[in-house]
């Protein structure tokens, strides 16, 4: 049969399904064959469908169009459909084993093996994959739920659910991380309850249990735990709230606040800073201050307010073996 094109705008509605108001965008459906039931409200379209709606593009074998209250609904695309939208020098491209594109409030809902990659030029930047995609093209808001797993540049992280915001151009805004989340790049791991990243501050905040290993320059790991932590990028100081623990080399550190500096020249971590009641242990030695400065290289450290030290004679053993 002859490939036929249909262009679905208010106007024609208004003559064949007696449709009110206004659409903002024109909806073209090109398909080889299609047909309309009074029963069931659907238009069904069959046969290299194709779909644009403004800048998305949706493409198929099989999708329907219900229609409610005299007013296109919802278009469901079947059998592993694919959907792309073009912005500026940026392409989202999403697949799933159903695509279903709401007309009312342009919400594109992608269930079943999804997958989302964001290409830059030639280049992809992300790969998102999730059980379920959801992207309001609105707000610009995607939701991933179950079994998330992202790569963002050299970055990889896994979670239960993603929440990222782009502005209207498709720039990254700020990504939430949410469920029992980790982060894994090169050096650096990190899990938490939840964490955000803000792109235009270039800060990662991580809350709830949140641990983060990094392996220095040196070779030696640096453990840190805390409620709550915070990196930012542009200045290299990072930060750790609540219950703070901290493992370094034969140091093992405890207290209520840490604040780490960057070197000046390098801008590695190179200052910690325990603050408030802080213990540092070394070998045999407790010693506990008001405040605390470790230096990473060459590795040393002072004490500073009400210092109290203690020696074990037999030796202590290491918490990190707890940990």
């Amino acid at each position: 049969m002859n490939k036929k094109k249909f262009l679905i705008i208010m106007s024609l509605l208004v003559l064949c399904l007696g449709a009110i108001g206004v659409i903002a965008e024109d909806l073209i459906i090109e398909s080889k064959t299609q047909s309309f039931s009074e029963e069931d409200s659907r238009i069904k379209f069959d046969g290299d469908v194709k779909v644009k709606y403004g800048d998305i593009n949706l493409v198929g074998d099989r999708a329907d169009v219900t229609v409610k209250n005299s007013k296109l609904h919802t278009a469901t695309f079947y059998d592993k459909p694919y959907a792309y939208e073009i912005k500026n020098n940026k392409k989202r491209e999403v697949k799933a084993n159903i695509l279903k594109f709401s007309l009312l409030n342009k919400v594109i809902k992608a269930e079943g093996d999804t997958q989302t990659i964001i290409t830059e030029g030639q280049t992809p930047v992300a790969v998102i994959n999730a059980d379920e995609q959801e992207y309001n093209v609105n707000t610009n808001i995607m939701t991933a739920t179950g079994s998330v797993a992202i790569k963002y540049k050299d970055i990889n992280a896994y979670t239960d659910k993603a929440v990222i915001h782009t502005d209207k151009h498709g720039e990254l805004k700020r990504i939430d991380l949410i469920g029992r989340a980790r982060i894994d790049q090169s050096k650096h791991h990190a899990t938490a309850n939840h964490f955000i990243y803000e792109a235009d501050k270039e800060q990662m905040t991580a809350m709830g249990e949140a641990v983060t290993s990094t392996i220095l320059d040196n070779g030696k790991e640096f453990v840190l735990k805390a409620n709550y932590q915070q990196y930012n990028k542009k200045e290299g100081i990072f930060i750790g709230n609540g219950n703070v623990r901290a493992w370094y080399d034969n140091y093992y550190a405890k207290g209520p606040k840490v604040v780490c500096y960057p070197d000046k020249v390098t801008n590695k971590p190179q200052e910690v800073f325990m603050i408030g009641r802080s213990t540092i242990k070394e070998n045999e030695k407790d010693i506990t201050a008001d405040k605390i400065k470790v230096i990473i290289e060459p590795k040393n450290f002072t004490a500073e307010g009400n210092v109290r030290t203690v020696i074990h004679q037999a030796g202590v053993s290491s918490e990190k073996a707890g940990f």
